[in-house]
């Protein structure tokens, strides 16, 4: 039998013995937005590392204007593209003044440095919404269960192709899911597939068993 969207949402968030939740650091809305545009390419673990410290003293716009792009590089400079993220999240603060984040997808992207992934996650994570962010785990995976086709060769068309496919009562917590599996079971590198509740169902060509 195939690995249905199905399957998968039924077996892997019990497996996973953890809460169903985005592992980045964040104490508002406005912070988990900031930590969501440091971790494009980059790991949730290096971003963990700064944003601590960074929101301590940064946890609004109004703070982030005040601490400035030097002092932000200050705090990121060990995370990738740190001059462009700090540059974005600047003019992202200054946008935002004192107003909180828009709650429609293309309200958000027209906030710096937030595109259509980065607004997709901020709406499912902290409002709910029934969006798949596609980062590399819900790329990788999609692909390796042939749940998208090979023309889904960008995270928009593979977002636009897993709404299709897999039914709403899932939607919010898709990309939950997909991310913390294929991060700690199902990896880009000697998947963990013995572990793998969807193993039986799964017949990836990188299945090792």
């Amino acid at each position: 039998m195939k690995l249905t969207p199905d399957i998968y949402f039924e077996k892997v968030p019990p497996s996973l013995n953890m809460e169903i939740r985005s592992e980045l650091y964040h104490t508002n809305e406005f912070t988990f937005a900031i930590a969501v545009i440091l971790s494009a390419q980059a790991t949730d673990r290096k971003v963990n590392e700064v944003t601590p410290a960074l929101f301590a003293i940064a946890d609004t716009p109004q703070k982030m204007i005040k601490l400035g792009e030097d002092g932000l590089k200050e705090h990121i400079k060990v995370i990738s593209f740190f001059n462009n993220k700090a540059k974005n999240i600047i003019k992202l603060s200054y946008a935002l003044g004192n107003s909180d984040l828009p709650r429609s997808r293309d309200a958000l992207m027209k906030l710096p440095g937030i595109g259509q992934k980065t607004a997709n996650v901020i709406m499912n994570v902290l409002w709910g919404a029934p969006t798949i962010g596609v980062d590399t785990h819900v790329f990788r995976n999609s692909h390796r269960y042939r749940w998208v086709s090979n023309e889904a060769n960008t995270p928009e068309k593979v977002e636009a192709e897993l709404l299709k496919i897999i039914p709403e009562k899932y939607h919010s917590i898709t990309n939950h899911v997909m991310v913390l599996h294929g991060r700690y079971i199902c990896s880009a590198l000697r998947p963990k597939c013995a572990q793998c509740p969807v193993a039986p169902w799964c017949d990836a060509a990188e299945k090792i068993i």
